[in-house]
């Protein structure tokens, strides 16, 4: 979650909480298990200060055992326009490295219409920057699907940005909810770009960047054929959870801070999405879990179906038979009776023992996985694939 504030007393209040739901965690974990991957996230953290950032990592290290070899993943997300190279290298001392930008779109117009302007130069010198400094990858973040865009203007920020070769590339599909997010409210909805322009803007930003050499992971992600992603998903190692696709499955994930998701084991648990709530529970000294699930067997076989399509973009019935011993076309006789529909469309290949996303298909493997989803076969709840767009 993100909470958009110019008040440095709310973020130090809460850093303060933070710090407290850190210790009542840590407690839970044994200190020989080490800190792999770390993720900064929630907006811009870098919105906090050097010395700040400094305790929270300092509190970190006290209740947690952070990795310091190299091939650990420490990653924070930086808002270009806030951060130069000075503050950059104050996150590498702090066993940061890695770094996503937030760059959305470098076409001026489109800029105005979010109200978000960064200069072009500047925002793509940081990569090179991040680079002399020692950082192992960087990302840089797109969206497609904003206000005037047009397939013309966000082939130009493609074009740019593929310039200075970041390790991985994340181009989010655009989602207009102003009666969730108060900064969305500004934007003139009459400016958002149809679904189908919407659709060609994605065919675009698969094409171009694969024909620049980029191994399209899937969903929202391209990496550079020798980075962590593109090897995991070569060796059967890659995941998807709630932050995107990760490199090591066989990890825990601890949440921390408002509306984060854990998942320990087959267990996930989510802490509460209102920050008062959060505060008042992290100040009574109470773990601010508000819901949370342990995964039966039926879960867990879905729950590998469905990475299985996000990750690889196909399922291969035997190794689900095997290791669950079922009879998958009796198992999944309603789900594949809903997959001939995807197969007249052109989305999926069906065989007699795998199906496997067409090209076309990779673009909506979201509505594909969807299929296997439990929880969404009730009409009441079945959400329509044309949101996916």
């Amino acid at each position: 979650m993100k909470k958009v504030t110019r008040h440095e007393q709310q973020a130090d209040h809460y850093l303060g909480l933070l710090h407290k739901e850190i210790a009542l965690q840590g407690e839970l974990f044994d200190h020989d298990r080490e800190v792999v991957q770390l993720h900064f996230g929630g907006g811009t953290p870098t919105f906090h200060d050097d010395e700040k950032l400094k305790a929270l990592m300092a509190v970190l290290g006290e209740h947690f055992s952070l990795s310091s070899d190299d091939s650990r993943e420490f990653s924070i997300e930086v808002d270009p326009r806030t951060v130069g190279r000075d503050r950059l290298a104050q996150l590498a001392s702090m066993g940061f490295n890695r770094i996503s930008l937030g760059v959305q779109d470098i076409d001026p117009k489109v800029q105005e219409a979010v109200n978000r302007i960064q200069d072009k130069d500047e925002t793509l010198d940081m990569v090179e920057a991040s680079r002399e400094l020692g950082f192992n990858s960087v990302s840089i973040d797109l969206i497609y699907g904003l206000p005037l865009q047009t397939v013309e203007s966000f082939t130009d920020t493609i074009d740019t940005v593929v310039g200075v070769k970041p390790n991985r590339l994340a181009v989010y599909n655009y989602a207009h909810l102003p009666h969730l997010f108060r900064a969305q409210r500004m934007i003139d909805s009459k400016d958002i770009p149809s679904p189908e322009t919407k659709l060609k803007l994605m065919e675009l930003t698969i094409d171009k960047l694969t024909s620049a050499g980029y191994v399209y992971i899937g969903m929202d992600h391209f990496a550079l054929p020798d980075d962590e992603l593109t090897v995991a998903q070569q060796e059967g190692g890659l995941q998807r959870n709630f932050q995107g696709y990760s490199t090591r499955r066989e990890c825990d994930l601890v949440g921390l801070g408002v509306s984060a998701i854990g998942k320990v084991g087959d267990c996930y648990a989510q802490n509460l999405k209102d920050i008062p709530t959060w505060q008042s529970v992290v100040a009574e000294g109470k773990l601010p879990i508000w819901r949370g699930v342990s995964l039966n067997t039926e879960d867990r076989l879905r729950r590998s179906i469905i990475e299985s399509i996000m990750c690889h973009g196909e399922v291969k019935f035997g190794e689900f038979e095997s290791n669950y011993a079922i009879d998958f076309h009796d198992h999944f006789a309603l789900e594949l009776g809903n997959l001939e529909q995807l197969a007249d469309d052109g989305l999926i290949e069906m065989g007699d023992d795998e199906f496997k996303a067409t090209p076309e298909g990779r673009l909506l493997l979201r509505a594909i996985a969807m299929i296997f989803d439990e929880y969404m076969q009730e009409p009441a709840t079945r959400p329509k694939f044309s949101r996916v767009i």
